[in-house]
């Protein structure tokens, strides 16, 4: 089964930028919507943004006007500009991709961290 391979996270001053790629390692068909989560420690994960394959996006309240999730359809890669970065944004960052089938099929990459310091 095809992985998801996340790049881009790291160390970061507050108020400074990241940039997060994800893109399959191998062939996933009919990718539907692509998005990131997040997990903080002692936190449940949460949804960060979503794109679907026609374009349209929705974000968490906390990261709206901040950060901007794009995607290549024909790289079936994804992408998640991260502006004005804070502590609270601190996380490890997950890539996800769903296929929507005749049953739902939700791949993950392994997480990349994001640490803002302050």
């Amino acid at each position: 089964q095809a992985q998801l391979v996340e790049s881009g996270g790291g160390l970061v001053q507050a108020g400074g930028s990241l940039r997060l790629s994800c893109a399959p390692s191998g062939r996933i068909s009919s990718i539907n919507v692509m998005g990131w989560y997040r997990q903080a420690p002692g936190k449940q994960r949460e949804l960060v943004a979503g794109i679907t394959s026609g374009g349209r996006t929705n974000y968490a309240d906390s990261v709206k006007d901040r950060f901007i999730i794009s995607r290549d359809n024909a790289k079936n890669t994804v992408y998640l500009q991260m502006n004005s970065l804070k502590p609270e944004d601190s996380a490890v960052y997950y890539c996800n991709v769903v296929v929507l089938g005749p049953v739902r099929d939700d791949y993950w990459g392994q997480g990349t961290q994001v640490t803002v310091s302050s």
